[in-house]
């Protein structure tokens, strides 16, 4: 072959692999980008905020080791139990604020600055795969002494057969106490969804299945504005109250601008902040010195026995 000849098939060659390396690419430029705009992260501008982005989304390629190795059990007059709120007496006047959905890092991150902020604890009930996803998040919320509960791993609605309802339950279990340490005795089901098979996997392995008195409606197609989320929250609220909200499943960034008023006008009309965990104790120590009947609220007791929730 002349050499004029091999010349002009060498640059047909690299010619070639330039352009499947660009259109590879851009490929994954389009696939990373769709993913974050999924999960509604705004990347941060300046050089520091950079760093401290990369070092949260890469945090799921390190070795996460989990800060806390607790047991976030709650009295066993509620395990294998469905409950929508403690029922307190009228002077308890106790609330509890649960997120759902995440952990997301943008979203997630400004609910925790806000909570520490105001000395508030809450309960979050995450998704197993973004803990898979973001790691990170998932500890800074155990590490701030929040509680964390089981939200199954991929947020089906749909009716499960008994191996697909445990899997979807104990994988999340493993992830959260394997990236946290919490091994959680909590569960949410998905849309409040509680024939489908994963309540009563749960109440079979003993979780408190764990719905809501009262939501702040960030998750309904039209939701509010925050004042109206606000309002929303300030309006049904009584002791032994649990609120829902999210932290993720999409932009939750008027949910983060309202809750700093919930908290205000809640603390205003003289509430304290409690776990689910810290409720349901407070609820157990109340029936412990009354001859009454058990206060567990139950699916039957409840005006509303399918409730849904995004």
């Amino acid at each position: 072959m002349s050499s004029r000849k091999l010349s002009l098939l060498l640059k047909l060659i690299i010619i070639t692999l330039v352009t499947g390396a660009s259109s590879l690419g851009i490929s994954l430029l389009l696939t990373t980008s769709g993913f974050e705009h999924l999960l509604g992260i705004i990347k941060p501008k300046s050089e520091s905020a950079k760093a401290s982005h990369n070092k949260l989304m890469s945090a799921d390629a390190q070795n996460i080791s989990p800060v806390t190795d607790q047991m976030n059990e709650v009295p066993k007059a509620f395990q294998g139990t469905i409950v929508y709120q403690g029922k307190l007496k009228a002077n308890e006047k106790v609330i509890a604020l649960t997120f759902d959905d995440g952990p997301s890092p943008k979203n997630t991150a400004q609910i925790l600055e806000i909570l520490k902020k105001n000395d508030v604890k809450a309960t979050f009930f995450m998704i197993g795969q973004m803990v898979k996803y973001f790691p990170q998040v998932a500890k800074q919320v155990a590490a701030d002494g929040h509680v964390i509960g089981n939200h199954t791993w991929h947020h089906w609605y749909r009716h499960m057969d008994l191996a697909t309802a445990a899997s979807e339950i104990d994988r999340t279990a493993e992830i959260i106490y394997k990236t946290t340490g919490e091994k959680t005795t909590l569960f949410r089901p998905p849309g409040g969804f509680l024939n489908n098979g994963l309540a009563e996997y749960a109440k079979n392995e003993k979780y408190a299945v764990m719905m809501w008195s009262e939501e702040s409606g960030d998750a309904e197609r039209r939701s509010p504005q925050v004042p109206g989320l606000v309002k929303n929250v300030l309006k049904y609220a009584k002791p032994g109250a649990i609120v829902l909200m999210h932290d993720g499943g999409g932009n939750r960034s008027k949910s983060v601008r309202a809750l700093p008023g919930m908290i205000a006008g809640l603390k205003a009309e003289g509430y304290r902040f409690v776990t689910i965990p810290q409720l349901l104790e407070i609820q157990a120590q109340e029936k412990s010195v009354e001859t009454a009947a058990s206060p567990v609220v139950t699916n039957q007791e409840h005006p509303n026995q399918q409730l849904n929730h995004q």
